[in-house]
């Protein structure tokens, strides 16, 4: 994952009713889209899980991750993006893909993160993706120990944490009381983990 984007400036969905459309990304500082190795790894892992869905993806940025979750068959996605540039080119993307998924509702809320967070009594949400700007652990941390304080409505939630090498899985794990990392990939510099309840 690089911070420097490729000129299309453009990621494409990989899989489902959108799949091969591609969605704009704007030329932001610290925006990293996911990329589609680490993608496809995460969406094979989550695969069984996505069928009527509810999926979060809190710094939505370009919108890949979500979109890619109502592509493959979640039925609502909230999408959450602060950045004003960033959140109307999320509007826009939405509205090149049209017509979506039938049976798929998606929301973007330009919102900050932990702000929206602490507006919601319950996370009901099956899935949430969660991937800060790059190298702000803070940011991270708190997002972790903030959700961590959630009952979740669903009984298997899920939290795909994409983060920097450079942070160990203690400090992932440590405001997340019986959570576990259950699936992990390193590529370059960056990690994806799939962290689940323990049972």
């Amino acid at each position: 994952m690089k911070k420097n984007l490729p000129l299309s400036n453009k990621v494409r969905i990989i899989g489902g009713h959108w799949r091969s459309r591609q969605v704009q990304v704007v030329d932001q500082q610290g925006l990293r889209p996911t990329t589609d190795r680490v993608r496809e790894t995460l969406f094979n892992w989550i695969n069984p899980y996505l069928n009527g869905s509810r999926c979060l993806d809190l710094f939505a940025g370009s919108g890949v991750l979500g979109f890619e979750a109502a592509s493959r068959g979640a039925k609502f996605v909230q999408l959450v993006e602060h950045n004003q540039k960033v959140y109307v080119n999320l509007q826009n993307n939405l509205q090149t893909l049209q017509p979506g998924p039938v049976n798929c509702q998606i929301e973007i809320t330009r919102a900050e993160a932990l702000y929206w967070l602490a507006s919601h009594q319950i996370l009901d949400f099956d899935i949430i993706f969660l991937d800060p700007p790059f190298d702000d652990v803070n940011l991270l941390q708190n997002s972790l120990k903030t959700i961590g304080n959630y009952q979740f409505q669903t009984k298997t939630p899920i939290i795909y944490v994409e983060s920097t090498t450079k942070i160990e899985n203690e400090v992932i794990l440590e405001n997340l009381n019986n959570w576990q990392i259950e699936r992990q990939l390193v590529a370059g510099a960056v990690k994806a983990s799939l962290l689940k309840v323990k049972i």
